[in-house]
């Protein structure tokens, strides 16, 4: 499913005004029942990743992670039955999973055990694309030697990064390839075809193998 640059616009306009809760995405769904659920999801799910890439910084300061702590350690001693990590990442606008992660390092830091952070990323891992053809094939009209596969919607934030991190080395590598959105992109940003990325929201089924053809002529 393609959208236009306008239509995405206003789905992400509409979850920044909303908490990212089940109850929204029922409203998300409401709201635009023209889109298809799954390209929904997945832009729900983008975009509650942005934002809490946004606010990681506050809530991991000295003085957020011991305020968190010891406002979890009151509350279990209260009642330790309460959802005291969901109302808690709830009041301050941050992923239960990602609360909970806090307060467990804090936990283990005191019992000396800290876990330490998942910052080791291995240098110079040469990252390549899904498939790179042996045979290049055409895709309207397009030459493709390599294909990479997305589980979820092209908008133009996490394509950009797309582009600068992984898809313009390909080419440089790898010549002009093609990459499948799943659940769709902003039509928009279909616009290096003649550079040599093509997008596609579903496999193709217009391919031509290139050395079949040749073979023919």
């Amino acid at each position: 499913m393609k959208l236009s640059k306008a239509q995405y616009d206003e789905i992400a306009q509409f979850l920044g005004h909303v908490q990212p809760t089940r109850q929204s995405l029922r409203k998300l769904k409401e709201k635009f029942p023209s889109q298809s659920q799954s390209t929904l999801l997945s832009i729900f799910s983008q975009e509650y990743q942005k934002q809490i890439k946004r606010t990681h910084a506050k809530h991991h300061t000295a003085e957020a992670i011991e305020t968190y702590y010891q406002r979890y350690l009151n509350g279990v001693m209260k009642n330790a039955a309460a959802p005291v990590l969901l109302d808690l990442a709830n009041e301050v606008d941050f992923a239960p999973s990602l609360m909970a992660r806090i307060v467990l390092e804090r936990f283990l830091q005191e019992k000396e055990q800290a876990i330490p952070e998942d910052q080791l990323r291995a240098k110079g891992y040469d990252k390549t694309p899904d498939f790179i053809l042996e045979v290049p094939v055409a895709v309207e009209g397009h030459i493709i030697h390599w294909i990479e596969s997305k589980a979820s919607f092209g908008d133009e934030s996490s394509h950009q990064a797309y582009l600068q991190d992984q898809f313009w080395s390909y080419w440089n590598r790898f010549g002009p390839g093609l990459v499948i959105y799943w659940y769709g992109f902003i039509e928009e940003l279909d616009c290096h075809r003649e550079r040599g990325i093509l997008l596609k929201d579903c496999f193709p089924t217009d391919i031509v193998t290139l050395r079949h053809s040749m073979a023919q002529r």
